[in-house]
């Protein structure tokens, strides 16, 4: 199975919003993401299922995914939102990989923690070294059912200036 971090587009400054979870992507953002999107497609990628933050910002940036054909389903998973818990998304993946080994699922949040779960994929414990980009993209192909998710391999880490 692959899993691709996507970090939401630019948005509206903090605190801007009485409730920062309101906050949307910035036309600069939307543009931006859009570009992105066109570019994983230009190399073929294409999604079975884009898990988004229900947060504005996150799921805009899933919106603009799929309206760029990179996938047809977009699911709101709550453990994406700021502070979410690794755990829950854990046991979600290995529910699916079971029936999906080749699956190719896009995971769409925020910074620090898309950092935080790509680090605890890798190395099993959270470091404070790896940054993705607002519209940035990191692909992890994570192990067979049985092995640890730590043993996860990194195979794609760029910032959106490289992919547009």
């Amino acid at each position: 199975m692959e899993v691709y971090l996507i970090r939401h587009g630019i948005a509206a400054e903090k605190g801007t919003y009485a409730d920062d979870e309101q906050r949307p992507l910035i036309k600069k953002g939307q543009d931006k993401t859009a570009q992105v999107a066109q570019r994983l497609l230009s190399v073929g990628l294409k999604f079975d299922l884009l898990l988004s933050s229900p947060l504005v910002r996150a799921y805009q940036t899933a919106e603009i995914l799929q309206q760029a054909s990179l996938a047809k389903t977009i699911e709101t998973f709550a453990p994406l939102k700021p502070d979410g818990a690794i755990a829950e998304w854990v046991k979600w993946q290995q529910q699916y990989q079971v029936q999906h080994p080749d699956a190719k699922i896009a995971l769409v949040g925020h910074q620090p923690d898309l950092g935080n779960w790509a680090e605890m994929m890798l190395w099993g414990a959270i470091q404070g070294q790896i940054e993705v980009k607002k519209a940035g993209v990191m692909g992890l192909k994570i192990p067979p059912i049985g092995t640890p998710i730590a043993r996860s391999t990194l195979f794609l880490h760029v910032p959106p200036k490289w992919l547009i």
